[in-house]
């Protein structure tokens, strides 16, 4: 089930969901919108290897805005910081965005029982389209889960992005392949 805008209410009351900052005029029927945060990243290679660690090239968003080419993978962050402690959060873009082309993720829409941190968003576009930092770029829709949570992601060994960070962080896959990695 999805929580409706009460339950979630009830939800950040009770510190199972935060959202920081949070804004009471972002909460939905049944969902919050999410803003693009000031920070941008590029891969520095046109080639990534899964196997290996890629170096990303960071910048701001000018005041002006900064337009997204087609073709081009752009990580970025989400404005907020979010904690989900008994809940699935799914992160789908706000039907605006979609209708200026703009994909705010390939895949990456799930997030896990205890994830603690800033979104990064896997960025698209099917025309150049002006993004500014601040714009709704999403929304987060928060599932009920059933049974109890053995381990959640705050917790695991191996999650790879619960480091609290602002800026977008590159993929970990390389981290998958453990000592066999090249």
């Amino acid at each position: 089930m999805i929580l409706s805008d009460t339950k979630i209410k009830e939800e950040i009351l009770a510190r199972r969901i935060v959202i920081e900052p949070y804004r009471p005029e972002c909460l939905g029927t049944n969902s919050y919108d999410i803003h693009l945060g000031s920070t941008l990243a590029v891969y520095q290679s046109d080639e990534l290897d899964s196997k290996k660690e890629t170096p990303l090239n960071y910048f701001e968003i000018p005041e002006s805005g900064f337009l997204l080419q087609r073709d081009q993978l752009y990580l970025g962050v989400t404005e907020e910081y979010t904690e989900t402690h008994a809940h699935v959060p799914f992160l789908e873009g706000k039907s605006s965005a979609g209708r200026l082309g703009i994909d705010i993720h390939a895949t990456a829409g799930k997030g896990d029982v205890g994830f603690c941190n800033h979104w990064t968003l896997e960025i698209s576009c099917k025309i150049p389209v002006r993004v500014y930092a601040g714009m709704p770029i999403g929304q987060l829709i928060y599932f009920e889960v059933s049974g109890a949570v053995e381990v959640s992601y705050a917790s695991k060994s191996s999650a790879k992005y619960n480091r609290r960070s602002k800026a977008p962080q590159g993929s970990q896959m390389w981290k998958n392949f453990g000592a066999r990695s090249s």
